[in-house]
């Protein structure tokens, strides 16, 4: 397994980049820095870092970094500063989608390539499916949108996926995952939904780790990415068994 990672600097990302290495994987890990690298990860033998600014690289330099990876696993976001959310780019996460499909469709591989993008519950799927949420919460998700630059390049992104990219593609295949807030701690039990399962005003809890981890999951696990692939799974800590969460998750499925 080799897997392309886009955004392995971040919190998120980081472990991500871990969780691959411990896995056996070989990444290819394109950051802006390398001295942002989780520690203990730069020497590793299947690791090999790019530094590079993604949206910098020519068509050919892309074409490149996708050519002969299994998976695409973006966890490239807008940094949580004044800067981050409203200077540019403003459409990173779109244009970094664009870019790995046009590569991929290029390369046209004999497998499709795993495209797996962590998005954010802010999301909607397409044509109405996501019903949890009442007229008032859709407005305020409308405002977000329209006055932060990095809610109308989510959801721009996920749209891209849904609108353009067709369920028999024999390049690329993809899965958008939806965490709801996010938090510090290990890898503990989490549960998948189809849809939106808590409102904008009472957030359910994510962890990084669990969304690294069936992140991790979808590019080496053929079963589940049978099971997720062209949706838009939400993802959220499960409820916590007496009082304690338990070591080992089981990424199950929820209605």
């Amino acid at each position: 397994m080799k897997v392309l990672l886009l955004g392995g600097t971040g919190r998120t990302g980081g472990r991500v980049l871990q969780q691959l290495l411990g896995r056996g994987a070989s990444v290819r890990a394109v950051v802006r820095s390398a001295e942002r690298l989780p520690a203990g990860v730069a020497d590793d033998p299947r690791l090999t870092v790019v530094v590079a600014d993604w949206l910098s690289l020519g068509d050919a330099e892309v074409r490149e970094q996708v050519e002969g990876c299994d998976a695409v696993i973006s966890c490239l976001g807008h940094s949580l500063s004044a800067r981050g959310v409203f200077g540019p780019p403003r459409d990173l996460v779109t244009r970094s989608v664009e870019r790995v499909y046009r590569a991929a469709r290029e390369l046209r591989p004999a497998q499709p390539v795993k495209l797996i993008l962590m998005s954010s519950v802010s999301v909607n799927r397409r044509g109405g499916l996501d019903k949890r949420r009442g007229r008032f919460e859709r407005a305020v998700v409308w405002t977000l949108r329209g006055l932060v630059p990095p809610a109308r390049d989510n959801q721009r992104a996920a749209d891209f996926l849904q609108e353009v990219i067709e369920a028999t593609d024999p390049y690329v295949q993809w899965v958008t995952v939806r965490p709801d807030t996010l938090r510090e701690g290990e890898v503990t039990e989490y549960a998948l939904h189809e849809g939106l399962v808590d409102g904008l005003f009472r957030p359910g809890e994510t962890t990084m780790a669990n969304v690294a981890h069936f992140m991790c999951e979808l590019a080496t696990d053929a079963d589940v990415w049978a099971a997720w692939r062209g949706r838009l799974p939400v993802i959220v800590n499960a409820p916590l068994r007496g009082g304690r969460s338990t070591s080992a998750p089981s990424g199950r499925r929820a209605s």
